[in-house]
């Protein structure tokens, strides 16, 4: 269902049919990365994080992580992820297809300067086997983001990755 709506949401911009399904599962990074043939960090994952009684998605490059102090500075709270049983009611979509598309309202969706340095990156699509491949400013406008972040690291080149 949540591809469905997914889908229904796109055709706004004309980008439904660009929705790629794949016959293996693309829920993690690597997963993604393998069914695309495209390198981790294009993968642009999509994070919940708790933020009063919703929550808010930060979409980040594949290698990037979550840099604790940025987070709090950025958002005001603590970097906490919902239990993986809230994850679909909070956003929509079931773990593994949770993206910055057809969320309920009130989630803000926020997109990380990891992605930046990409000409185009890949988004999940609502479901645990789909992506679709985006520039930075499709991403932008299809997301209906609230604005870029720079609550990352590990991704730059002058930071170690440990």
């Amino acid at each position: 269902m949540s591809l469905q709506t997914v889908k229904e949401y796109l055709r706004a911009w004309h980008k439904d049919g660009a929705v790629r399904e794949f016959p293996v599962s693309s829920a993690t990074v690597e997963l993604a990365a393998a069914a695309l043939q495209v390198e981790p960090a294009r993968i642009a994952k999509t994070l919940s994080f708790l933020k009063g009684d919703g929550c808010l998605l930060l979409v980040a490059a594949g290698d990037a992580r979550i840099d604790n102090t940025r987070f709090k500075a950025a958002f005001g709270c603590k970097a906490k992820m919902p239990e993986r049983e809230r994850v679909e009611a909070l956003t929509g979509h079931p773990v593994g297809g949770v993206c910055p598309f057809a969320n309920p309202e009130g989630v803000a969706v926020y997109l990380d300067e990891s992605l930046r340095r990409f000409a185009t990156v890949f988004p999940a699509c609502g479901s645990a086997n789909s992506a679709i491949e985006l520039t930075c400013e499709e991403l932008e406008t299809l997301s209906r983001a609230a604005g870029w972040v720079d609550v990352c690291k590990g991704w730059r080149p002058e930071e170690p990755t440990i």
